[in-house]
C-alpha cells in the first residue's frame, strides 16, 4: 500500500511538472512584457515632459529664429509693434506712409542703438529678442477680422522694456566721446535699468550705412556692455578677496607696502608707486593697494582660486536671457609664474570679464550673494494696452554666502568712505563700490577707467558697471559717471 502510494505520487509529480513549466514560463513571458511596457512608458513620459517644456521655455526661442520662414510670413500681414521704455517713451515704431511704404524709426537714434538694435539688414538687441512677439497680434478679433477682410494688417503688439530712459540719458551723455559702457540691474530681480554702449550708430541709417558700419576698424555694433571683453584691473580685487576670505585667512592680517613689491625678478607696482605702509584687508581695499594683493595671491591655492571663478560665472555663459553675451574668462594654475598670479590677484594677467558680468557680481553681493538673471523685455501688450504677457525675474542661484555677501558689501562701503571711491559720498544714499584702472597695452600710462558697485536706499537698489575705455584713472572718469547715474536714480 504504502509503495503503491509513492507511485502514485511520482505519477502525480510528473504530471503537474508540465504545468509547472508552463506556469513559470507564463510568469517570465508576463515579466518580460511587464519590463518592455515601463521602458515605453519612461519613454512616453520623458517625452511628453520634455514637450511640456519646450512649449513652456524653448519654443519662442525657436520660433523667434531670424532663419524661421514663418517670421517672414508674419510680417507679411501684421504691423511690427512698438518698443517702449519703462517710464513710457516709445523707442522705436512702425510708420506707414501714404503709398502704403512701411519704415521703422527710432525717435531717439544712436541712444539706445545697442539696447534696443535695428530691424534692417539682420536684427539686434530687443528687436531681435522680441521679434516674434512684435509680428503677434491680440487687437481685438473683429478688428482683426475687419482687416483680414479688407486685406489690412493688423497691428502687432507693443513690447515694454525695462529701462529707465531718464537714467540711460545720464549714463549716455555721461559717456561723452569715450568708447566703453554703463550697464545698471535692479539686484532683487535682474531689470536691466539701463545699457550703454560706445561707439554707437544711428539705428534710423543702419541699411544705407551697412558696408561702413561692418568695418572691422569701427566695430560699432559690438555691444561692449554685454560683449565687450577687458581686463578687470582693481574690480578683479572683488574674487582675490572672496577667495582670499574662503580659505580662512584673517581680514586684520597686515601686509607692508613700500609702493612696489617685486618677486623672482618681476615688480607690482600701486598706482604711482604711492607708498602706503602697513595695510590690512579693509585698507588694502579700500586703498586699491597692488602690492598687498601681490602678497596675498601668492598665499592662495590656484586650483581653488579658480574653482572659485567658476562658481562666479567665468568661463561659462552668464545666466541671462539676452542674446549674444560673451564669456568672461579666467585662467590660473599651478603650473602659473609667479608674476602670472600677482597679475592675476590684481586684476591683471589673462582676465578678461564683461561690463554686465561685474555689474551682476555687484547685484548679488546687494542681494545676499544670489544672482537674479537679468533681462530687458519687461511685457508684452496689444495695440489697445491689452497686457499679453509679463517677464518676471528669475533666480539663477547663489554665487556666494550671505555672510560673504555682508563681508564685500563692508569692504565696499570703505572704499566711498576711505578710499579710491570717495567722490560717491553723499547723503542722499548709501553707495558701496570697488574702482579699477586697467592696464590693457605694454603702455602702462594707457589705462582703461573702471567703476563697478551698488547704491541703495529705503529698500532701493541699483548695481551698476562703468568703463570708459583708455580714459586714465578711475576716479576721474568711471567714479563720477556712476554717481550721476545714482543721482539720477535717487531723484526719480
Amino acid at each position: 500500500m504504502a509503495s503503491r502510494n509513492k507511485k502514485d505520487i511520482d505519477l502525480i509529480d510528473l504530471n503537474r511538472t508540465p504545468d509547472r513549466k508552463r506556469k513559470k514560463k507564463k510568469i517570465n513571458n508576463n515579466r518580460e512584457f511587464s519590463v518592455v511596457m515601463y521602458i515605453f512608458m519612461a519613454l512616453f513620459l520623458s517625452l511628453s515632459a520634455y514637450f511640456i517644456y519646450f512649449v513652456g521655455f524653448k519654443s519662442e526661442t525657436f520660433i523667434n529664429s531670424p532663419y524661421n520662414p514663418r517670421l517672414a510670413n508674419m510680417a507679411e500681414h501684421t504691423v511690427r509693434g512698438s518698443i517702449i521704455s519703462a517710464d513710457g517713451k516709445v523707442l522705436a515704431e512702425t510708420k506707414t506712409g501714404k503709398d502704403g511704404t512701411e519704415s521703422r524709426v527710432y525717435p531717439y537714434g544712436a541712444e539706445y542703438a545697442h539696447a534696443v538694435g535695428f530691424a534692417t539688414n539682420g536684427m539686434s538687441g530687443v528687436e531681435l529678442d522680441a521679434n516674434f512677439q512684435m509680428l503677434r497680434s491680440h487687437e481685438f478679433f473683429l478688428t482683426r477680422l475687419s482687416e483680414q477682410l479688407t486685406d489690412k494688417k493688423t497691428n502687432g503688439d507693443n513690447c515694454n522694456i525695462t529701462i529707465d530712459s531718464r537714467l540711460q540719458d545720464t549714463a549716455y551723455q555721461g559717456m561723452g566721446s569715450y568708447k566703453g559702457a554703463v550697464i545698471a540691474i535692479e539686484p532683487s530681480t535682474g531689470k536691466i535699468l539701463c545699457m550703454v554702449s560706445r561707439p554707437d550708430f544711428d539705428p534710423n541709417t543702419v541699411a544705407a550705412e551697412w558696408d561702413s558700419l561692418t568695418t572691422a576698424e569701427t566695430s560699432v555694433l559690438l555691444n561692449r556692455a554685454t560683449q565687450g571683453l577687458y581686463p578687470p584691473g582693481s574690480t578683479g580685487k572683488i574674487f582675490t578677496t572672496l577667495e582670499y576670505l574662503e580659505e580662512g585667512n584673517d581680514p586684520a592680517k597686515t601686509y607692508d607696502c613700500q609702493g612696489t613689491y617685486t618677486q623672482d625678478g618681476f615688480t607690482i607696482h600701486c598706482y604711482n608707486s604711492e607708498v602706503h605702509g602697513p595695510q590690512d584687508l579693509p585698507a588694502a581695499f579700500a586703498n586699491s593697494c597692488n602690492t598687498t594683493f601681490a602678497q596675498m595671491g601668492l598665499t592662495l591655492d590656484p586650483a581653488r582660486f579658480t574653482a572659485l571663478s567658476t562658481r562666479m560665472l567665468f568661463n561659462r555663459p552668464l545666466p541671462t536671457r539676452l542674446q549674444n553675451v560673451s564669456k568672461s574668462s579666467f585662467s590660473l594654475s599651478e603650473a602659473d609664474s609667479d608674476a602670472s598670479i600677482m597679475q592675476t590677484s590684481i586684476g591683471q594677467g589673462k582676465t578678461l570679464v564683461t561690463p554686465i558680468h561685474l555689474c551682476m557680481v555687484s547685484a548679488a553681493i546687494a542681494n545676499g550673494g544670489v544672482v537674479c538673471e537679468p533681462y530687458i523685455i519687461d511685457s508684452i501688450e496689444s495695440v489697445d494696452h491689452t497686457r499679453i504677457k509679463r517677464y518676471k525675474g528669475e533666480e539663477y542661484g547663489s554665487i556666494m554666502t550671505g555672510d560673504e555677501a555682508d563681508q564685500m558689501k563692508s569692504l565696499m562701503r570703505g572704499v566711498v568712505e576711505n578710499g579710491t571711491g570717495s567722490k560717491l559720498k553723499t547723503d542722499a544714499y548709501t553707495a558701496y563700490g570697488k574702482t579699477g584702472t586697467a592696464e590693457f597695452t605694454d603702455d602702462k600710462s594707457r589705462t582703461h577707467s573702471w567703476f563697478t558697485g551698488v547704491a541703495e536706499k529705503d529698500g532701493k537698489q541699483i548695481a551698476i558697471a562703468v568703463i570708459m575705455e583708455d580714459s586714465g584713472t578711475s576716479s576721474k572718469h568711471a567714479v563720477p559717471l556712476a554717481k550721476k547715474c545714482f543721482d539720477t536714480y535717487f531723484s526719480e
